[in-house]
């Protein structure tokens, strides 16, 4: 019974400090919406000079200036397979890998890919890199739903994410948008239920398209 009583303390414990965590983070969003800053003044330099390594240097509340700043995309402009990375701000950015690997997909998160078969909608599919025979492989599986609508953060319109079509469990209820910064970098906001959803969003980037390639058969 003692040792129940020890285990269950521990999840509690554990819970506490996760919904505290939340709370930090979603604080460290800033409060207010967007303040009326360009990209290129939250940057500091013209959207088309733009790279990932600017956005790395905002903080969390600064991120979040940029992805209402930014436009979405034109729908069929979004076309290939863009490299991703997330952005390491708030609290919580250092759980977000966690869940991608683990949760999410079958390893390590490289990227995610589009393709418009229609002018209005179209569908992508997200690469991982596992370890087979002791090499590294790319496979491309957990399958989106790709649309323009309005965003669950803001209300403006936003590049969709929606997993729901193609997936159960958990990334059943993921959804993520994308913004543009320029043709070849793009910043994003990643919601899953578990973790605040709309309130609590995960900031990532796309960045340097290559051709599209299609998902794996088993899709």
């Amino acid at each position: 019974m003692k040792m129940w009583k020890k285990f269950l303390l521990g999840i509690g414990i554990l819970v506490i400090v996760l919904l505290v965590a939340v709370v930090i983070n979603i604080l460290q969003n800033g409060t207010g919406g967007w303040d009326g800053r360009s990209v290129e003044k939250i940057l500091g330099v013209p959207p088309q000079q733009a790279t990932v390594a600017d956005i790395e240097k905002l903080s969390k509340s600064e991120v979040m200036q940029l992805f209402y700043a930014a436009p979405p995309p034109e729908f069929t402009s979004v076309n290939g397979e863009y490299k991703a990375k997330i952005l390491q701000v708030g609290i919580m950015g250092p759980v977000a890998p966690f869940y991608t690997k683990y949760l999410l997909g079958p390893g390590d998160w490289k990227a995610k890919a589009f393709y418009p078969f229609q002018k209005d909608a179209g569908w992508g599919y997200n690469l991982w890199e596992i370890k087979e025979n002791g090499q590294p492989k790319i496979i491309r599986t957990v399958k989106m739903r790709t649309f323009i609508g309005k965003s669950r953060i803001d209300g403006r319109d936003s590049f969709q994410l929606d997993y729901s079509p193609f997936n159960g469990g958990i990334d059943y209820y993921m959804k993520d948008e994308v913004r543009r910064i320029n043709d070849r970098l793009y910043i994003c906001m990643g919601m899953v239920i578990p973790v605040g959803h709309r309130f609590n969003p995960n900031a990532f980037v796309l960045y340097d398209p290559t051709p599209w390639i299609g998902p794996d058969k088993t899709q």
